[in-house]
């Protein structure tokens, strides 16, 4: 199979670090892929093709590959900077491999089920043996001490659990609509759940790693997905209920306001934020509305526009429709009020602002052509982040991973037999 690696040299401050991932779907990708764009060496643990399983990352399989089976977007957009090892973990010859690849890992991470971890020997107590100063980083669906230990979990599971479904209906009954189709509990449309608590999953790695560097010390650090997802959604929601007694209901009114929305303008929409006082004084004064927080004791402090957003939204509504979105963009850059464009998806890859910093990088990929990768966001100005591995066919790196690890030919045969 074609060598996927760049000729890339790895900068990054995770230069260095050894992954093991037992990791798959968005959650694990996500999160390893952050991890190796950082300089992490990820070695991808993944199944082999069997009857009733097509092999490999269920990622694999989401969504057409212009080539052949098994490269689909979803996988291609979250699996470079890995390495991919076949290993069928039935198998003693197969774990008896992944032992070998634990044994000199800073790192060990999976949200496969813990009791199907233990059933493998690779549970923390099982990984800690080969390696006493790992840390073992475990993505669940719930904390394993909890009601819901053990559940299986997925990204819809999470969100209905930790409130999110309730989120859209409660948008809808502020805005008077009625009926099933707008009171029934709707999923938030984004893999939200599982990229949340991918990014929980990154800095305790981090976090767990800079343990270890002071005191040589490796832990079990878990990542519950509820846990994660119910601090996202209530942060702001708890509201009123963040005191006991309640000083008001769940959900924060400025982000569960119906007209919190981009604005309708004459030619389009916009995304309008004046913020400050002033910013409010001088968007109503272009609006033709001058004096107005003044006049009206509903907005003329931010506490009366966090209580009145409604109404307050509303008439921003109402001005923003006395314009062009262009001559708004110009008049608010002016009086240094924030205000954007409103892309759709089909835009997002033209912005200028994403254009001007090569955002959208196009790759060559040794078996399936031209992709598309977005560059990882946050810039390093010693340790940049790079580009170095394509994503890996199934098991491309078997072979070498096993040969550096030092098994010999005949014990990598016999974990592919």
């Amino acid at each position: 199979m074609p060598d996927t690696s760049t000729e890339v040299k790895n900068t990054g401050p995770l230069a260095g670090v050894k992954i093991v991932d037992c990791t798959s779907v968005v959650l694990g990708a996500y999160a390893m892929q952050i991890l190796g764009d950082l300089g992490a060496e990820v070695i991808k643990i993944e199944a082999p093709t069997a009857e009733g399983s097509p092999g490999g990352d269920i990622l694999r399989w989401g969504g057409k590959s212009p080539v052949g089976p098994g490269m689909g977007p979803l996988y291609m957009t979250y699996n470079r900077n890995k390495r991919s090892v076949m290993l069928d973990l039935k198998k003693e010859e197969a774990r008896e491999a992944l032992r070998t690849l634990i044994k000199d890992a800073d790192v060990f991470a999976s949200n496969i089920r813990y009791a199907g971890m233990e059933r493998l020997g690779i549970d923390y107590e099982g990984v800690r043996k080969i390696n006493p100063e790992i840390v073992y980083v475990h993505a669940a669906g719930f904390g394993k001490d909890g009601a819901y230990g053990g559940l299986q979990a997925y990204d819809d599971l999470i969100q209905a659990a930790s409130g999110g479904t309730d989120l859209l209906p409660r948008v809808n009954k502020r805005a008077g609509l009625e009926g099933e189709q707008f009171e029934r509990p709707a999923y938030l449309p984004s893999l939200v759940a599982d990229k949340t608590t991918g990014l929980h999953m990154v800095y305790a790695t981090l976090a767990a790693l800079y343990h270890k560097q002071r005191t040589g010390e490796g832990q079990f650090v878990e990542v519950p997905m509820l846990e994660c997802f119910t601090s996202f959604t209530m942060s702001e929601n708890l509201y009123g209920h963040c005191f006991e007694p309640p000083v008001g209901g769940y959900g924060y009114s400025r982000v569960l306001n119906p007209n919190r929305r981009p604005f309708k303008t004459k030619d389009g929409y916009l995304s309008i934020v004046p913020y400050s006082d002033r910013q409010w004084d001088d968007f109503f004064e272009l609006g033709g509305r001058k004096g107005l927080l003044q006049e009206d004791e509903r907005f003329n402090t931010y506490q009366n526009r966090t209580q009145n957003v409604l109404a307050l939204y509303g008439l921003v509504e109402e001005v923003a429709q006395t314009r062009t979105s262009e001559e708004w963009i110009d008049l608010l850059k002016q009086k240094n009020i924030p205000a954007m464009r409103v892309n759709r998806l089909d835009d997002v890859t033209s912005d200028p602002h994403l254009q001007s910093i090569g955002f959208f990088e196009h790759h060559q990929h040794p078996t399936e052509g031209t992709y598309v990768a977005m560059k990882q966001p946050v810039n390093f100005e010693k340790t940049p982040a790079t580009h170095r591995h394509h994503p890996p066919a199934l098991g491309v790196d078997t072979e070498a991973v096993l040969r550096e690890a030092g098994l010999s030919e005949d014990e990598i045969a016999k974990t592919a037999s």
